[in-house]
């Protein structure tokens, strides 16, 4: 399901069958459901391909749909109003504590910046593939469209993989020490797919991997070295796999760390009746 859309299509494995024989024929069925229709439109079309083609990052996205930032903030703000994203704000620590305090040369022009989401998997998805091949699929040639998508599918999955993985965290932790904060976390050195803490004060650290291959030690070994350089101080580690875990992985017996499947998402559909 991508959400959000009087339409249903499968997210995780759309066959290119699916796209070429049941969505692209129907586009502009599809495109009717967007809401506001105007987002179709310059620049706001130009803003959101952005943010679903790159990091999501502020004005990264600004300076990529060549929108001034003054202008650009004020876009952003309509459309996070209007429902269509929504701002996540970055928990990095300003790099000045102090007025006067010197910063290195190198960090400079080092902006911290709030990044943007979607609110509907099914408005990503199209800002992010459809529109760049729209006209094409109007006139009927789809192509171009399938290919670019099954090319870069995975980056789509993947997103909406760790956005239900730090769904299921909160859910795992609900009954004993329900989370205070949670979601993404960025800094200048690194990036993590999640970074919550629980209401007792301690800090959660995952990571999201949807892949076809098995998750093994050296994928914890790496978030241990980035949680490090990041100077987060992690109590636990959780880590999330669509293919499931190596043999050593699951043999440990570490009370900190966290191991979730593919098949542990279920609770989250039981969970809404």
């Amino acid at each position: 399901m991508f959400g959000g859309t009087k339409e249903t299509l499968p997210l995780f494995e759309a066959p290119e069958t699916v796209l070429r024989e049941y969505f692209a024929p129907h586009i502009a069925d599809f495109e009717e459901t967007i809401v506001p229709s105007y987002i179709l439109e310059k620049p706001y079309c130009d803003i959101l391909r952005a943010v679903a083609s790159g990091d999501g990052k502020l004005y990264s996205a600004l300076h990529k749909a060549r929108v001034p930032e003054s202008a650009g903030e004020t876009i952003v703000r309509e459309l996070c109003e209007k429902g269509v994203l929504y701002r996540e704000e970055s928990r990095e620590a300003p790099l000045k504590r102090y007025p006067k305090q010197k910063i290195k040369k190198s960090l400079r022009h080092y902006r911290i910046q709030d990044k943007l989401r979607f609110r509907k998997p099914f408005l990503r998805f199209w800002f992010g593939f459809v529109e760049p091949f729209k006209s094409k699929l109007f006139e009927g040639d789809y192509a171009g469209f399938v290919a670019y998508y099954l090319e870069r599918k995975e980056r789509l999955n993947a997103l909406v993989f760790e956005q239900l993985s730090d769904a299921l965290l909160e859910t795992h932790f609900a009954r004993n020490d329900p989370l205070s904060l949670r979601g993404s976390y960025w800094d200048k050195e690194n990036e993590f797919d999640i970074v919550a803490v629980t209401q007792s004060g301690r800090v959660v650290v995952g990571e999201c991997k949807y892949k076809e291959r098995k998750v093994c030690k050296n994928e914890l070994n790496k978030l241990k070295a980035k949680s490090l350089q990041s100077g987060i101080k992690a109590d636990i580690y959780a880590l999330f796999s669509k293919a499931g875990f190596s043999n050593e992985l699951l043999g440990m017996r570490d009370e900190n760390l966290l191991l979730f499947e593919l098949k542990d998402l279920k609770c989250l559909c039981d969970d809404e009746g």
